[in-house]
């Protein structure tokens, strides 16, 4: 990696010959602008489809047409036990082992599934601290499960706040807080990456923190799954759970994934039971009594998605390719370029926006937001009519971003050095009118 950036094409270029992973873009769809590829930087909403997943589907609607129900045995990839072609995959992705993945269900189902296991209040531990702001999802999700155990959200849920005039949240405030909350706390469940900021967070510090204060300890990994390099197992989290339509690029609202640590799956944990994840050896039996499987295979609820699974499998498959070791290190580079790039045209034109994603590569990934001052919204929209395609998050007097977000991630997959120079010379325009 070169010691110092430049912002020009040729330097961009070079940089690109010099991409391990620079084929990969070759094998994604790009929408187009005036006949010439969007730049696509919002990786972190839905990502870009591969362009095997055409091929992917249609196997398996092939294979309905010849099998019918038979396909679940004899289909070219068995539907019976389609979920189970993901494990190595998804335990590689995530850093766990095979046993302690599943794909299923959407994320949000998933948190709840999960919930309904690990927040267990009991006397004075009910508590649940997460960040401030969460996806919304998971704030319902939260408070709708506090609400079931006949709690108070206002009293039972406590969300972190950034220190005055900052951003994000200080890794020692949240160790922090979890020590203050003690034995009041049952769960602490952060998203991986705020899908706000872009701050990743150090699971790692959170979880010991957590177990340290006695409570369990979860994750959602929307925004961290595929882009940041993830050790579920040996940081000993509880569980968590992630989507794959943003950085995993299995299409929009396309079967989520689950994590349970292997030293849950034996104990008598309550759960909402359902076929899927009885024991296999005995599915077919039908007997009433629930018998669950010895891993995260038993919170599953219903038998494969196939069709959304399918793409699933022909994106994992790339991923099996490049290696998340490759695509961390290709990351870091192409976000710190983009971080580079940003500054250098905001210093031209009086700074009118600040990047409030951390400056340090480890608490990042892919996603880069800026705070836009003034104008941000028609900013957005310029960008948007030149062929840019990035997200626009608006303001919220009721925190510290009382400006506008505008969030953007190039992806290491599929996006290029090239992308970020191009990208900034439209933003310097955007910027002069």
């Amino acid at each position: 990696m070169p010691q110092t950036h430049q912002n020009t094409l040729a330097h961009a270029r070079e940089r690109d010959a010099a991409d391990p992973l620079r084929s990969f873009r070759d094998e994604f769809l790009f929408p187009q602008h005036n006949g010439n590829p969007v730049i696509y930087f919002t990786g972190n909403s839905l990502g870009l489809q591969p362009k095997g997943a055409a091929a992917a589907l249609k196997q398996e609607l092939d294979d309905w047409a010849r099998y019918g129900v038979e396909a679940h045995f004899q289909a070219k990839h068995p539907w019976y036990p389609y979920h189970e072609f993901f494990s190595e995959s998804l335990a590689r992705i995530v850093g766990a082992e095979p046993t302690e993945v599943v794909a299923m269900n959407g994320l949000t189902t998933n948190l709840h599934l999960l919930l309904v296991s690990f927040y267990r209040p009991a006397g004075k531990r009910v508590r649940i601290l997460c960040e401030e702001r969460p996806f919304p999802s998971d704030t319902y999700a939260f408070h709708s499960q506090v609400e079931f155990h006949g709690l108070d959200p206002k009293d039972t849920v406590v969300s972190m706040k950034p220190r005055a005039g900052e951003h994000t949240l200080r890794t020692e405030d949240i160790v922090k807080r979890i020590g203050e909350l003690g034995d009041e706390l049952a769960l602490v469940c952060f998203g991986g990456v705020n899908f706000l900021t872009g701050q990743a967070f150090d699971m790692q510090a959170i979880t010991d923190a957590g177990h340290r204060a006695g409570a369990v300890v979860g994750f959602d990994l929307a925004h961290a799954a595929g882009n940041l390099k993830l050790d579920l197992h040996g940081w000993n989290t509880d569980f968590a759970c992630w989507c794959s339509y943003k950085y995993l690029n299995s299409g929009p609202g396309s079967v989520a994934g689950a994590f349970v640590h292997e030293r849950h799956h034996r104990e008598k944990l309550p759960r909402f039971a359902g076929w899927w994840g009885h024991d296999k050896n005995e599915r077919f039996l039908m007997e009433p009594e629930f018998k669950p499987m010895a891993s995260a295979e038993a919170w599953q609820l219903s038998n494969a998605p196939v069709f959304s699974m399918a793409v699933h499998r022909a994106a994992l498959d790339l991923f099996d390719r490049a290696g998340m070791d490759a695509l961390r290190a290709k990351s870091e580079e192409l976000t710190g370029y983009l971080a580079f790039v940003l500054k250098t045209i905001s210093a031209a034109h009086g700074d009118p926006f600040t990047i409030i994603t951390p400056d340090d590569p480890a608490q990042r990934g892919c996603q880069l937001s800026l705070l836009v001052r003034e104008n941000g919204r028609a900013l957005f929209d310029t960008l948007t009519r030149n062929g840019v395609v990035v997200d626009w998050r608006e303001p919220d007097p009721s925190t510290s971003l009382r400006a506008g977000v505008i969030r953007m991630a190039p992806v290491p997959l599929y996006n290029s050095f090239e992308d970020v120079f191009r990208f900034g010379g439209i933003l310097d325009n955007a910027l002069r009118s």
